[in-house]
């Protein structure tokens, strides 16, 4: 088996690529991150699905190739320009709504649905606003996150915030998760009680 021979990728995905490189967006999930989305969204008919960090939508094309029509997703981000190359890919898509704000302020105010899936790529979600997030996944919900192994632009100390996640993660007794030293070191937690 050949992991790197990833055959059905986002019909826009390279056009993303080619783009991230263009404006120096060096933040970008990687393509395992982004099949694991697919699949794991593909899970969930008629789902509702949160993305934190929106970025310049490479994990965005991936969850939107894994939603029924049915499906529903909110993707935030605080950067204009990111977010105004999401809406011109993305904007048309009646299941999306693309939203430019602070991730930490609309967790605390969302009092809408509980969610199916939510990919927390950002620090609100991930370190700070944890429980908040968690309250919002449904039972058997999926909790998703990347970037838990050494990455080259972490700033210095950060390995304390990932350590002090991880063990949070580990001590909760209403999610089974599973951690993989696999893409960008990644932690898929589901909602059991």
């Amino acid at each position: 088996m050949n992991d790197l021979d990833i055959q059905d990728r986002p019909a826009v995905f390279a056009t993303l690529e080619r783009k991230s490189e263009e404006i120096g967006f060096t933040m970008p999930s990687d393509v395992h991150m982004g099949t694991l989305l697919k699949t794991l969204i593909s899970s969930k008919p008629n789902g509702r699905f949160l993305e934190l960090g929106t970025g310049i939508g490479l994990s965005l094309s991936w969850m939107i190739d894994g939603m029924d029509t049915g499906s529903r997703l909110i993707t935030l981000d605080t950067n204009q320009e990111l977010i105004d190359i999401a809406e011109e890919y993305f904007g048309n898509d009646q299941r999306i709504e693309i939203l430019c704000e602070d991730a930490a302020t609309w967790i605390k105010n969302y009092k809408g649905t509980k969610f199916n899936l939510i990919f927390a790529d950002a620090w609100p979600g991930k370190y700070s606003e944890i429980d908040e997030v968690l309250d919002l996944i449904e039972l058997g919900g999926f909790y998703v996150i990347d970037d838990m192994s050494p990455q080259s632009n972490w700033p210095e100390g950060h390995h304390r915030h990932v350590r002090k996640l991880v063990s949070y993660l580990e001590e909760r007794v209403d999610f089974n998760l599973t951690k993989m030293n696999w893409s960008t070191g990644i932690i898929v937690a589901v909602r059991i009680k």
